[in-house]
């Protein structure tokens, strides 16, 4: 007997077709990333590329094989992934806290790109009362449905906020009077021996480059996870777990 044949389900989280993205793009939803065809026809992305002035997006330009698997629809030459979150501005975030006179407590991910512990750092946050996450509008892991799966619904209750320049946005807490501690194990100052009560951003590196050198300059003060074992790196969510607690362990002496 022959297999029926069946189309793959469409997915939810893409919208398809160049009028669809433009519109999306002027209504300025959260877009997560854009997927552009090389050598797309130049009429319609001259069109795309005008409404994308001003924005933020990141965009990625890949064959026609890549969309293709991504919907049976007419794409066009054009996806866009839709965030099911809504990702906040961090200066007006920090603003609203400063105003409230609230103290500040922001986990910042330099370029976590594994969906799965972005949602388990997220989870992690939530649970020891962090403010929000301040992650890249790229090099990052996008927030969908396996993350926010893998974080147990922490990502539809903490604050996430998107910043074109981690950079600025470090330097923008700076001059609000929030510290930044840079987690990496090229520090020689012990995590239990750095301050971690107040308002205070701690910025988590990716596994295989750790923090961004800039990154490591700007901060107030660096510090490692003591260790005994010979393995010279933690799982960005077991580090996480460990700086946040330390954090959460001041805050209650």
């Amino acid at each position: 007997m022959n297999k029926e044949f069946r189309k793959p389900k469409e997915r939810t989280d893409v919208i398809y077709g160049v009028r669809a993205v433009i519109e999306a793009i002027k209504a300025d939803r959260d877009i997560n990333k854009i997927l552009i065809l090389k050598g797309m026809n130049k009429d319609l992305f001259l069109e795309l590329k005008e409404t994308l002035k001003g924005k933020h997006y990141p965009l990625q330009f890949v064959p026609t094989q890549k969309l293709d698997a991504l919907t049976t629809g007419n794409h066009q030459g054009v996806v866009a992934f839709i965030s099911p979150i809504e990702y906040l501005d961090v200066e007006s975030f920090i603003d609203q806290k400063i105003e409230k006179g609230e103290k500040v407590s922001i986990l910042v991910l330099d370029r976590i790109t594994d969906v799965r512990n972005f949602g388990a750092v997220a989870r992690t946050a939530e649970c020891m009362g962090v403010d929000a996450l301040l992650v890249g509008a790229s090099g990052n892991a996008m927030v969908n449905a396996d993350a926010i799966k893998t974080s147990a619904g922490a990502l539809n209750r903490i604050k996430v906020c998107r910043s074109e320049n981690v950079k600025n946005a470090l330097f923008y807490m700076q001059q609000s009077g929030i510290r930044i501690v840079a987690c990496t194990e090229k520090s020689k100052i012990p995590l239990n021996e750095v301050n971690l009560r107040g308002s205070v951003a701690i910025v988590m590196g990716s596994e295989e480059n750790g923090i961004t050198q800039d990154i490591i300059n700007l901060a107030d003060i660096s510090a490692r996870i003591p260790m005994k074992g010979e393995i010279g790196s933690l799982n960005v969510s077991v580090a996480s777990g460990m700086v946040l607690y330390e954090k959460h362990r001041q805050e209650l002496g």
